[in-house]
């Protein structure tokens, strides 16, 4: 019985089994006689058997024996049926038997006592005595068969430490790869363009950032959200749990139920073991719910019901499953679109868009392109060359030109191509964008950063108009939502109409804007409608005679004024522009001779 307790002491002090085994083989020198003790795992998978600690009498020299012992199939049901017995059995090493033939390491010529080490699911591995096997007794016996469940116990827990370990690696990798994904070097690394076009953005995060309320983050593709996402894990007092990120889109439609709210095993075909879903393993954390719009209606149903009280079962179970997690969702679709259309559920959209963030488009914020090109330079002239690159001015130009439809996602993709362009020594941004090096192009002015939010720039008494018309211009005309103006600006509906009012801002003006250029942008704004169509009128007609009446290709009104193609032509109908009639006139003799 003291040797008994003394082992469970081993086994409970030392977390490697190693160090246990070492232990435990100087404690039994007394008990049973011994020249080497091995802890052998047992790999049905594999069928073979590793032999993952070994412990020698002090004054035995170890013998270096074969870590990895395969058992033949012939050999394999005989041993299992050794194993359920759970009897300590001896014999000699090297004998012909089956079960010394699949147990006992090559190498040993000694006698052996062994025992099977047993766990709640099966036989895990096989405890193995080598020594001198005339002077063991039954009282020995006795004494092993009582080591075979402190041992297990041992070699039970030594395989989950190395399984939280690998699982830790992984962890470790998936964190490398999505901050190498994201461009980052860590976590809470700071966001490029907070004192810019993500001013007000930040604003927002910080006011809502330590509240538990959902978030939803609308931009287009490219444009942030996971980043801006992050952030507001972060900073919110679940910063110490996990974050997980859910692709919405991405989940065949038959497997989003296993996928956020996990299964049973044997719940379907294929499920071989219990699997927890998202929201279990962001339990305590954040759930971030990426392409939110892309899920089935009748998953909008089962997820409504989470968010409303917390509680979910399983795929295939019966027992409710409680969890505290908060909801960050992301789409670049109109949702409110998508409700009135019965595309996405009413009550869960109201659910999800308590405190909506718009992220705008990289081309609405031209003032971070510069920070931001010179951020993805240097990340990708350490990786290509070694050093960072910097930016001429003539690439900031060129790519403040650029529109990027793609976003910050695109603008990366290009400073990378420019790099691998310039063997990782300098940039070829010109290459990148596919323009010509001498190519000429308008440059875009960089707005001045504001120095107040829009929330106070709206209120002061005259400077808030270019903010209101600018955010009026790019809601087409839409107030209210996540998508309207006063989302936008972060001021109350009503509060933003009264200033319009104020100011005589005529919002119907913006419904259906037409955006030509900058400039034509710009001053339309401060025109009232009949001097707004003047306008477009002759800057339309203008351009048709410079291009001779070709609407589309690179050198059609079209490109020259940056609009699509039919957009142009559906404005030309509403202005009354007949544009065949600045196509250059044929001559009579290509009249006569193509008649002939």
């Amino acid at each position: 019985m003291e040797l008994l307790l003394s082992i469970w002491r081993e086994v409970c002090r030392h977390i490697e089994i190693d160090e246990a085994i070492d232990r435990i083989a100087q404690q039994m020198a007394d008990h049973v006689p011994a020249d080497l003790i091995l802890v052998r795992r047992l790999d049905l998978s594999r069928a073979l058997l590793e032999t993952v600690a070994e412990g020698a009498s002090a004054t035995k020299p170890r013998v270096a024996l074969s870590r990895r012992t395969a058992i033949a199939p012939r050999d394999l049901p005989e041993m299992l049926a050794w194993c359920r017995a759970g009897i300590v059995t001896r014999g000699r090493a090297g004998s012909p038997d089956a079960l010394a033939r699949s147990i006992i390491p090559a190498g040993s010529g000694s006698e052996y006592m062994a025992g099977p080490l047993l766990d709640e699911p099966g036989p895990i591995g096989v405890l193995v005595i080598l020594g001198p096997g005339g002077r063991w007794s039954p009282e020995h016996e006795r004494i092993v068969a009582g080591l075979l469940e402190p041992i297990a116990v041992a070699l039970a827990n030594d395989a989950r430490l190395h399984e939280l370990a690998r699982l830790r690696e992984a962890l470790e990798a998936d964190k490398r790869a999505l901050l190498s994904r994201l461009d980052r070097q860590d976590v809470a690394e700071a966001i490029i363009g907070t004192e810019g076009g993500l001013r007000d953005v930040m604003q927002r995060v910080d006011q809502v950032a330590s509240t538990d309320t959902p978030v939803l983050l609308i931009g287009e593709t490219g444009s942030g959200k996971e980043v801006v996402a992050r952030t507001v894990h972060a900073q919110s007092r679940r910063s110490s749990a996990p974050i997980v990120r859910v692709n919405c889109g991405a989940i065949p439609p038959g497997l989003v139920d296993s996928e956020l709210f996990g299964h049973e095993r044997g719940s379907f075909t294929g499920a071989v073991s219990t699997r927890h879903g998202w929201f279990e393993r962001a339990d305590g954390g954040t759930l971030f719910l990426d392409e939110i719009g892309e899920l089935p209606l009748d998953a909008q149903v089962r997820l409504l019901r989470v968010l409303q009280d917390g509680t979910f079962e399983r795929v295939g179970g019966n027992k409710p499953i409680t969890v505290d997690v908060r909801i960050v969702a992301a789409t670049h679709r109109d949702l409110q679109e998508m409700v009135a259309q019965r595309a996405f559920r009413e009550d869960l959209w109201y659910r999800i868009s308590v405190f909506p963030i718009h992220l705008p488009p990289l081309r609405e914020r031209p003032e971070d392109i510069p920070m931001l090109s010179a951020h993805f330079a240097r990340r990708a002239g350490i990786r290509l060359g070694g050093a960072p690159l910097a930016l001429a001015p003539r690439d900031i130009e060129l790519l403040l030109a650029y529109d990027w439809p793609g976003n910050v996602r695109e603008l990366a993709t290009v400073i990378e191509r420019a790099a691998i362009l310039g063997n990782g020594h300098r940039l070829h941004v010109a290459a990148a964008l596919g323009v010509a090096e001498t190519a000429q192009f308008q440059p875009r002015r960089l707005p001045s950063v504001p120095l107040e939010s829009p929330s106070r720039t709206v209120m002061a008494d005259e400077g808030g108009r270019h903010e209101i018309e600018s955010a009026l211009l790019a809601c087409r005309g839409r107030i209210e939502g996540p998508f309207g103006a006063a989302a936008r600006l972060g001021v109350n509906p009503h509060t933003l109409r009264a200033r319009m009012r104020n100011l005589r801002i005529e919002w119907q003006l913006f419904r259906d804007p037409t955006a030509l250029t900058d400039s034509a942008a710009t001053s339309r704004l401060l025109m009232s409608r009949a001097t707004r169509a003047e306008h477009e009128r002759a800057l339309i007609e203008q351009a048709l005679r410079a291009a001779y009446g070709r609407i589309e290709g690179p050198l059609g009104v079209a490109a020259r004024l940056g609009v699509n193609p039919s957009t142009l032509r559906s404005r030309m109908r509403r202005l009354a522009i007949d544009w065949t009639a600045y196509r250059p006139a044929r001559s009579p003799l290509r009249r006569s001779s193509s008649s002939d």
